[in-house]
């Protein structure tokens, strides 16, 4: 099927000025609340993907009044967000610290709990 109108560009379809002016999401802002930062770093965890974790952290460690980090002096925020910059990858110790430092610690619970919509008789085994 053939399209009448091909779109040669975002701003043949979309007022890209108007779009400008639109204020720029950050969803940093959002977490006021330590339920709100344990909900959002667990939608990241759901997703078996350690870059979307650290970047779930990383935008935790942006948010205003964050859990824990009151007391912490500028070289350690400093240290917290090389830890948490985009490329790298950083080994399960670091994310351990960054966590404590946030005021988080991670849980472990079995596949198939309450919390996880995957019947623990039909996870599959590791050999």
């Amino acid at each position: 099927m053939k399209t009448a109108h091909i779109v040669s560009s975002v701003e043949d379809e979309f007022d890209m000025d108007l779009i400008r002016t639109f204020p720029c999401f950050e969803p940093a802002d959002y977490l006021d609340s330590e339920e709100a930062i344990v909900g959002f770093v667990n939608v990241f965890l759901e997703e078996d993907d350690t870059s979307m974790l650290v970047h779930a952290l990383e935008t935790v460690a942006q948010a205003p009044g964050m859990l824990g980090t009151d007391e912490l002096s500028a070289s350690t925020r400093e240290e917290l967000f090389v830890a948490l910059r985009e490329e790298s990858s950083p080994r399960l110790d670091t994310v351990m610290r960054v966590m404590k430092s946030l005021g988080l610690r991670l849980v472990v619970e079995p596949v198939g709990t309450a919390s996880d919509s995957t019947p623990l008789s039909e996870t599959p085994e590791t050999p």
